[in-house]
């Protein structure tokens, strides 16, 4: 696969596991929509929310935006994430000596430092307000089921440089994307609450429908936790996590209200600039793309009246 790779886009953009797998996705969410169905026709609720646990389940124009915006995620950044993104790696990877082949140790070293990255990047998109205008579409919606999960951002390659590492070290780029694949397809059926806690030993390494209902949560004690892909345990050694104890409530600290796919998706750059215009000074508009998306800056200190 090597020899095959070194210089061949085509053979990259060629492995492609998440077009394949969307009639997985549609029949999944058919079956989850069943699922959530009987259980709000139960008159345990109230039980539920006491163990931490609120039914959402789905809303038409809230699933149309999700979908749609999936749909997009995979069409309209296709050229950029292709030339730039794939085709980055692919320059890195003739420029390296090193060459893990296509073996176990060179997928044990994607899937591992593909989720470690992906958690150092995750981690970044929550902490740095210009990665969150990305990362913030897919924290929109107020609902949480499994089209929650195709609600991806429309801007692509701000988690390339997360990855660039892994080639230099020889992991194959048409390795690495697979990788990438699987550890996306992991989280597609963490998004829903038709499963409740799973056995101990689960919960403690894999990141699970609980860990990530907490994620997505914008309950004070739930921001910024739960970090993880497909197992928990960095955010247990980093110190992001977070377990589920009181329902969770979805979505934004100051939801958007809108249904809207281009607001969704670019309602953050938006605020980002009329911010900016009104700053007076650029260590502030610097500031505001640098900070997280709660930095505010200081206030000028007052001055002293004479008297």
């Amino acid at each position: 696969m090597g020899e095959l790779v070194r210089g061949s886009l085509a053979d990259v953009v060629a492995l492609d596991l998440i077009t394949p797998a969307i009639p997985v996705f549609v029949a999944l969410m058919v079956l989850e929509m069943y699922v959530l169905h009987r259980e709000q026709q139960l008159e345990d609720l109230e039980e539920r929310a006491e163990q931490g646990r609120l039914v959402a389940g789905y809303e038409l124009r809230d699933t149309l935006s999700s979908l749609t915006m999936g749909l997009g995620s995979l069409v309209v950044p296709v050229l950029v994430t292709s030339l730039l993104g794939l085709g980055g790696y692919l320059l890195v990877w003739n420029l390296t000596p090193l060459d893990l082949g296509s073996g176990w140790l060179a997928w044990a070293v994607a899937l591992v430092g593909k989720d470690l990255g992906y958690y150092a990047f995750h981690r970044a998109s929550h902490e740095n307000r210009f990665l969150w205008a990305a990362h913030v579409v897919h924290h929109s919606s107020q609902r949480y089921n499994l089209s929650t999960a195709l609600r991806q951002s429309w801007t692509p390659l701000t988690s390339w440089v997360f990855y660039v590492p892994l080639v230099l070290l020889g992991v194959n780029p048409a390795i690495l994307v697979m990788s990438g694949a699987i550890n996306l397809l992991y989280q597609f059926w963490i998004h829903t609450e038709a499963i409740g806690t799973l056995p101990r030993w689960v919960e403690y390494v894999w990141n699970t429908p609980s860990h990530h209902r907490v994620h997505h949560g914008s309950n004070p004690q739930y921001l910024d936790k739960n970090y993880g892909g497909m197992p928990i345990v960095w955010d247990r050694w980093f110190g992001t996590f977070e377990p589920e104890v009181e329902p969770v409530r979805y979505g934004l600290t100051t939801n958007i209200e809108t249904y809207n796919p281009l607001r969704i998706a670019t309602h953050e750059y938006a605020a980002i600039w009329r911010e900016a215009r009104a700053d007076t000074s650029w260590r502030t508009r610097l500031g505001r793309v640098w900070h997280g998306p709660g930095w505010r800056p200081a206030p000028a200190p007052a001055v002293p009246v004479e008297r």
